[in-house]
Order: structure tokens, then sequence, then C-alpha cells
């Protein structure tokens, strides 16, 4: 019996088939077939805003073969990481989530405003008048750049350049 082959009573924790697989919380209430224990929870995230933070047991701690702990320390470090992120979220929701909420839909809101009485009124106002300014623009450059330009190039159009070696 070796030590890769060890097994403990695991069962009070997890099934054996649920281990390794499981992202969720292990407390969470499992549905009897047939029926639910409640009704199934809607998607908090349908546009998968986080999806970057479903993160398990897995994703973080991993074990090659060559290195390997009891099976025991395993799967009580599996509960371990489950039930204190589990836990803590919920604190830490409970206390943070309602100012937060608070604090960022007067962010929000107050963008909101600023951006509809301020910013879009004055790129609205820009946009039209755009082409006012280009015909000033336009008048300018033919007034004053233009005949700048055609005079340098006519003078400059006379001088030869030759090259000589040494």
């Amino acid at each position: 019996m070796g030590l890769e082959r060890e097994k403990s009573d695991t069962s009070i924790i997890m099934d054996e088939d649920e281990f390794n697989r499981s992202i969720e919380p292990m407390l969470k209430k499992k549905r009897k077939e047939g029926r639910s224990a409640c009704a199934a929870e809607p998607d908090r995230d349908p546009n998968d805003v986080n999806a970057h933070l479903k993160v398990g047991f897995d994703d973080v701690i991993a074990e090659p073969v060559s290195a390997r702990s009891f099976d025991t320390v395993w799967v009580a470090s599996h509960a371990a990481f489950e039930l204190v992120k589990f836990f803590l979220y919920r604190a830490l929701t409970a206390l943070l989530a309602v100012p937060a909420a608070f604090i960022l839909g007067l962010l929000f809101a107050l963008l909101s405003c600023i951006h509809i009485w301020l910013v879009m009124p004055l790129v609205q106002s820009f946009v039209m008048l755009v082409p006012s300014a280009r015909v000033v623009w336009r008048s300018l450059t033919d007034m004053l750049v233009t005949p700048l330009c055609l005079s340098m190039g006519k003078s400059l159009s006379s001088v030869q350049v030759e090259t000589t070696e040494d």
C-alpha cells in the first residue's frame, strides 16, 4: 500500500466524483434528481465581464506527479481554499457591496450627466463649426501659403546642382 493509493474518509467534505472537478463552493446544496432544492439561479454575469475571476483550486494549486502530498492534505487544502474563498467573499460583499454600489451609482450618474449635458453638446458644436473653419482655413492657405510655395518653387527650379569627385 503506497502513499499514492492512500484513501481517507473524505466523504464528509465532498463525494469522490466531485473531487477536482468542482469550481462551485462545496457548501452549495445539491439538487435532487427530479426536483430542485431551489429555483434555478439567474446568471449574474451574462456578458462574462468577470470571466477572469472564475478561479478554482486547480487553477491556483497544482502538484506535478513527481511532487505529491498526502491525499488527506490535498483534500483538506482544497476544502480550506473553497471554504475561505466562499465565506470571505460573502463577508466582504455583505460589508462593502452596498456602499460600493452607492458610490459607483453616484460616479456613473455624474459621468452620464457630464457626458450628456456637456461633452456631447461641445462635440456637436465642434462638428457644426468644422465646415466653416475648413472654408476659412482653405482661404488662408490659398492667400498666404500657396503663393509662398509657388514663388519658392519657381526660384529653386532654376538651381542646378553638379557633383564632382575630388
